[in-house]
């Protein structure tokens, strides 16, 4: 309470968004309010406000160096193009591209200025992705990856038991990251004016490309340092204006009368429960209980007219996603209310499960998504404990299942009865997907198997209703509510944030040592390395049949 509070924002701005940072593509529904960052859904839908608002003159960014995420460098770009038809101007300053992906670059490409800072290059060379194979290691520990999957597309136990990639696996991977390339290096012609694709793509293939260079193929507009780039942005816009960081921008809203659409998201791994309840969490969530509960509650208003679905997520257990499904099945036929999913960057395995029934389905033409299939099984330890002097020696009483999960190997009778199961969930995949997308289940089994598809790819096989980002996601929402073209709605989140008085309630029940511990543990998660570990560990942990996917595209 002690915070001194934001002088009102001045009414000539340009928004400074800096994406050189860490973003969530969703609001965190816990942790503390007063230091929350903006998530890249909110990003998107103020500078599609910022478009009409005649209080904003023009955005200035600063680029991201790395990697910026497929999917989201489309939805950048769509807003981008937005506000230029919309007459504001979009500048933006970069300290070099680094090559790790062609995203960070695509994402600005549409700008009216790109700044390049001096003696920096370009390296936009193409798209990879790399696997862990750890077959021989598991072989040399004496460790036996028992897991099924439906079926050879699957390739999340790859990880396990190959030591390279299958034909399927490359096979999967080689299409989808040559879509992908392809569509980058076409967004980027159109946006820097090259009449041929072949030449831009000879000129990014060659490698890193000085500042000189890309100014000379107009990749760039101008060399120069940040604070230069900052005073042309405020000389552009003239009118005494002022920088005003994105985060402290608020649009302006239709009254609390205007009908309403409710965004629900989820982000990351589908797990069954409520999610974390910390207080110290900034972290999105797909916890089963939570998103439902929130899709139901949604709703449930009598003012929420229809539902965007925001789906960012490669997928976790089979029956949390069933769980959420269902919730979108009960809006749309017991509340007569649409549900319109918008895939993130990521929407596959589970992430596709619970899109399947939506009324209309949008990606962009990079997400990942499809992944139709299932895998499940264990990690069989006992040979390689006894290696280092440890016997597992298992009791069981009852069935056959009663030792089932245990360090030993699968009987045989096990392993069918496994077999069994992860059969059943496939086929009632297959069924949600049929009926959800209207698509004969025999067509369905030959397009599933487990593959990942483009969204490109995923229009043509009708797995997807339309290409494109969140806001045209709100605007088939809105039509599909009956919302009239010329009528203001307001949009309202679910879960719903938690406020500065709730965070200050929770607080009471941590000490300083658990807020630093909590902090520290925050900063360690966030590793990527971590995480890869956490969510191998986790898929394998759960004893239950799983529906993810496992990418990392560059």
């Amino acid at each position: 309470m002690a915070l001194p509070k934001s002088p009102p924002a001045p009414d000539s701005v340009v928004l400074e968004l800096d994406l050189r940072g860490e973003m969530s593509d969703q609001p965190a529904s816990s942790g503390p309010p007063i230091f929350a960052t903006p998530a890249f859904i909110n990003v998107i839908q103020d500078l599609y406000a910022a478009a009409d608002d005649d209080n904003v003159h023009g955005v200035f960014i600063r680029a991201n160096d790395f990697s910026f995420g497929h999917s989201r460098a489309e939805e950048l770009r769509d807003a981008i193009l937005h506000l230029r038809e919309a007459g504001k101007f979009v500048y933006v300053h970069s300290q070099g591209f680094m090559g790790v992906s062609p995203s960070a670059y695509r994402s600005i490409a549409a700008a009216d200025e790109i700044y390049l800072q001096p003696g920096s290059e370009i390296v936009v060379s193409g798209i990879s992705t790399e696997t862990m194979f750890m077959g021989e290691l598991f072989e040399n520990l004496s460790i036996s990856a028992e897991i099924e999957q439906f079926y050879e597309y699957k390739n999340s136990p790859n990880v396990y038991q190959q030591t390279d990639y299958t034909d399927p696996h490359r096979e999967a991977m080689t299409e989808l990251i040559s879509d992908i390339w392809e569509v980058t290096l076409a967004d980027i012609a159109e946006d820097r004016g090259f009449d041929d694709v072949e030449q831009l793509r000879t000129l990014l293939e060659s490698g890193p490309i000085p500042a000189e260079a890309a100014l000379e193929a107009n990749l760039v507009t101008q060399l120069n340092w940040p604070e230069d780039a900052s005073e042309a942005v405020l000389e552009r816009a003239g009118h005494n204006a002022e920088l005003l960081p994105i985060s402290s921008y608020t649009p302006p809203e239709p009254g609390a009368s205007a009908p309403a659409i409710a965004i629900v998201g989820g982000e990351g791994t589908i797990i069954t429960g409520g999610g974390s309840t910390s207080p110290f969490s900034d972290e999105g969530t797909f916890a089963s209980d939570a998103i439902s509960e929130a899709l139901l509650s949604a709703g449930r208003n009598p003012n929420v007219e229809a539902i965007v679905f925001r789906v960012d997520s490669g997928g976790g257990s089979a029956i949390a996603s069933e769980q959420i499904w269902r919730a979108v099945d009960r809006i749309q036929n017991e509340m007569n209310k649409p549900v319109v999913v918008s895939m993130g960057s990521l929407a596959a395995s589970g992430g596709y499960y619970v899109a399947a029934g939506a009324d209309a389905i949008f990606a962009s033409e990079t997400t990942i998504t499809g992944s139709i299939g299932v895998f499940g099984g264990k990690f069989a330890i006992a040979d390689g404990l006894r290696r280092l002097g440890i016997n597992p020696s298992t009791l069981a009483v009852g069935g056959e299942l009663a030792g089932a999960y245990s360090t030993e190997s699968f009987t045989e009778t096990q392993r069918s009865l496994m077999h069994d199961a992860l059969e059943r969930t496939y086929d009632r995949f297959m069924q949600i997907v049929s009926n959800g997308r209207n698509i004969d289940e025999a067509r369905v089994r030959e397009i599933a198997r487990g593959r990942v598809w483009s969204g490109t790819d995923a229009l043509e096989l009708n797995l997807v209703t339309d290409i494109g980002g969140l806001m045209d996601a709100i605007e088939r929402a809105a039509q599909l509510a009956d919302i009239a073209e010329d009528e203001d709605f307001r949009t309202i989140y679910y879960p719903q944030p938690m406020t500065l008085d709730e965070f200050i309630g929770e607080m009471f029940g941590a000490s300083a040592d658990t807020a630093e511990a909590a902090a520290h543990l925050n900063t360690l998660m966030s590793d990527e390395r971590v995480q890869i570990l956490m969510e191998h560990a986790a898929a394998l942990d759960a004893q239950g049949i799983q529906a993810r996917s496992e990418f990392r595209v560059h």
